[in-house]
């Protein structure tokens, strides 16, 4: 939960000062630095974990600034030490965390040598912190204007009733709608937005000067994900609040950051403004992580991304030279001799790098592979008419799909449009009120407990969340070995470990010993054992960093290469799903609002609801191939069976009448197979978003 302190007037009516500032492609007034001294310095930070009596590293002479009105980024794989960096600049570290040197001065104030009470006060006025999980920071007890207005009467003597009233002004001034009601609402009763909303406002009630965001949109949607961009602009044009931003995201921090610090291992090595830093990488790490990630438009057969080689250092690693040699293609004799110092290669541009001026292509990309053509396959799994209700709530409406033998399809769409739900009827995990799932053109049960061995073989899914899912008491190889005997497989345990890249040592280990990459492969291999026909992925990679990310989805184009399978891939990374899949579907309040070829979902014309989804993508391009944003108004509405007309109109930017809401949209073909249930004429809506580049 985010630590606020005794200020206590609402955001939107309390300045500090005036901020320069500039305007984003979003037309959003952002705070730029400016030259005052900084309000966060960091120097030669050293922090050690004590484990058995041994002390480990984490943090090794990291320095940074951050001036107020400024958004830094700090970006790095698991690992480097991100968090335990946010960690210490409160002094929130784990008892065996200890700051062993160096200084964090907060304006005139030295945080590591506060007192227990004044740190308190200091962690309230003038340091706040979101973290990743917004449901966890929050009681699940307790109304949510309630824990607002307990920060405000914890920090000051506010009443009760004007903490509450200054409780509903903090929503409002974070943008929700109808802050009196939500004010009396629990947190499970919101979503994950506004949940992620209602804890930047508890950080927001006191002021603070510096804001600490830790990984603040990992599991949100895009339009999601995007409104909160617009918030933290918002916050900083507003107050010019200093922003320390920690994502692997790499969108996200090009978005918001005006300079991005690179963290590998404890070290910084590379550090410069967000657009030289990454559009212009120069330390080999910093190259290899934005070579991870797909671009806007990229895709299998015309890019290929490969992981970057081996892992991170372990804490106990004693290395002379540089910490990343191992894993850096370029590396030299003199890289394993010492380590480098910093470069400075401009006003506030340093590389920590003994090869910064190589510009010798790293071996991580390149064209990508020709893949067979789909749309002769025979169909593999046939949905029609599927429909799931809950009481008066329909989470998935007379839904007709069909998947083609070794295609990849993409499933997109917001929390809340039934793409998991769907998911699980497929899998037999959730029993469907109507339709028909149809494997080979034969009928399968809708239970999973009535399914024979060959269609719970054929029919297999893959959590988000491996956790969830792996038996942390058994090894690699037990899970393995068990998923094989139970389908009848005639495969061995090595076979596939090797199919899915896991070695000799990780089979041995308990999953508990092996990172969320590891453990995703566990997971897939799991699925892989009875050589499926139809593998389904709900956000296999969305928490995974992006060089394990490219580790994942390599795997997947890989096995799509080498094997028969269908592949049912869903997420809220639209860039991932255009990268991965061969056609995408779009799914809003249970409806699907269009299907065809990933490049033809993700050109116009394509449905308003797919036109908002791709204008929200955060992309690492250039400005001049940003897009302007379309701004969805208000929540998705509750699901009805016997809503009339079009889901989306309540929403839609390109509503056209009351016909949006009365009557249900057509399905209209656009050509090759690409579909748009829509009232729009799709000619008209190419002609609507031709105008969309800015």
């Amino acid at each position: 939960m985010g630590a606020a302190g005794p200020g206590h007037r609402p955001r939107h009516v309390h300045r500090r000062r005036e901020p320069r500032s500039r305007r984003t492609q979003e037309g959003i007034q952002v705070t730029t630095a400016t030259q005052e001294p900084p309000l966060l310095s960091v120097t030669d930070l050293n922090v050690t974990y004590v484990v058995r009596g041994e002390s480990y590293p984490v943090l090794r002479d990291v320095s940074l600034e951050v001036r107020p009105g400024e958004a830094l980024g700090i970006v790095g794989e698991s690992g480097s030490g991100k968090s335990t960096l946010a960690f210490s600049l409160l002094r929130y570290l784990p008892d065996n965390g200890r700051i062993t040197s160096g200084t964090i001065r907060v304006g005139d104030v030295e945080m590591t040598q506060l007192s227990h009470a004044a740190l308190t006060h200091e962690r309230g006025n003038n340091v706040a912190i979101v973290y990743q999980e917004a449901g966890s920071a929050l009681n699940p007890s307790m109304r949510v204007g309630d824990q607002i207005a307990e920060v405000f009467r914890f920090h000051t003597s506010t009443a009760r009733d004007e903490a509450r009233s200054q409780a509903v002004e903090m929503l409002r001034s974070v943008l929700l709608p109808e802050p009196d009601h939500l004010a009396r609402r629990y947190p499970h009763e919101l979503s994950g937005g506004q949940q992620q909303r209602v804890v930047i406002a508890m950080a927001l009630a006191a002021n603070p000067k510096l804001l600490i965001l830790d990984e603040p949109t990992t599991a949100l949607d895009a339009t999601v994900e995007a409104e909160i961009v617009d918030l933290i602009g918002t916050i900083r044009s507003q107050s010019n609040t200093a922003i320390l931003l920690i994502s692997h995201n790499l969108g996200l921090v090009a978005r918001i950051c005006d300079r991005v610090t690179i963290l590998y291992s404890g070290r910084v090595v590379e550090q410069g403004t967000a657009t030289e830093v990454l559009h212009a990488p120069k330390h080999p790490y910093t190259r290899a992580l934005v070579a991870s990630i797909p671009r806007f438009g990229d895709a299998k057969d015309t890019r290929y991304l490969r992981p970057i080689p081996g892992a991170p250092p372990s804490l106990d690693t004693v290395t002379q030279g540089c910490r990343f040699a191992e894993r850096c293609p370029l590396a030299q004799s003199d890289c394993l001799a010492e380590e480098p110092p910093f470069i400075a290669l401009g006003e506030g541009r340093t590389v920590r790098c003994y090869h910064a001026d190589d510009a010798s292509p790293l071996p991580l990309t390149g064209p990508g592979d020709e893949f067979p053509v789909t749309e002769q396959r025979p169909e593999v799994l046939h949905l029609r008419n599927v429909t799931k209700t809950y009481k008066k709530t329909t989470v998935v409406h007379d839904l007709s799909l069909e998947i083609r033998e070794g295609e990849i399809f993409g499933l997109v769409g917001e929390s809340g449009s039934g793409k998991t739900t769907l998911a699980r009827i497929v899998a037999g995990l959730v029993e469907p009120t109507a339709g028909q799932i149809l494997l080979h053109g034969h009928d399968v049960p809708r239970r999973l407990s009535r399914r024979p061995r060959d269609v719970k073989r054929a029919i297999q899914m893959v959590f988000q969340s491996p956790d969830s899912t792996l038996n942390p008491r058994h090894s690699v190889r037990f899970i393995l070995q068990r998923a094989i005997k139970k389908l009848g497989s005639a495969t061995t345990v090595l076979e596939l470990a090797r199919r899915v890249r896991l070695d000799q040592a990780q089979v041995e280990a308990k999953t508990t010993r092996l990172s969320g990459g590891q453990k995703q492969r566990v997971a897939i291999g799991r699925a892989f054992a009875g050589s499926p026909d139809v593998v389904l992925l709900d956000e296999p990679v969305s928490a995974l960093d992006v060089s394990v990310q490219a580790s994942i989805l390599s795997l997947l184009v890989e096995s799509q290469r080498t094997s028969d399978a269908s592949y049912v891939f869903i997420s809220h990374d639209l860039a991932v799903v255009r990268f991965l899949a061969d056609r995408i579907g779009v799914m809003y309040l249970g409806w699907l609002v269009e299907v065809g070829d990933a490049a033809d979902v993700f050109a116009a014309p394509h449905h308003p609801y797919t036109e908002a989804l791709v204008s929200a993508i955060p992309r690492l391009q250039s400005s001049s191939e940003q897009v302007s944003r379309i701004r969805l108004t208000g929540p998705m509405p509750p699901p009805s069976a016997d809503q009339p007309g079009c889901r989306f109109a309540s929403r839609c930017p390109r509503k056209i009448g009351s016909i949006c809401d009365t009557e249900a949209p057509p399905w209209q073909q656009t050509g090759n197979g690409h579909k748009i249930r829509c009232h729009i004429p799709p000619t008209a809506l190419t002609e609507l978003q031709s105008g969309l580049k800015s």
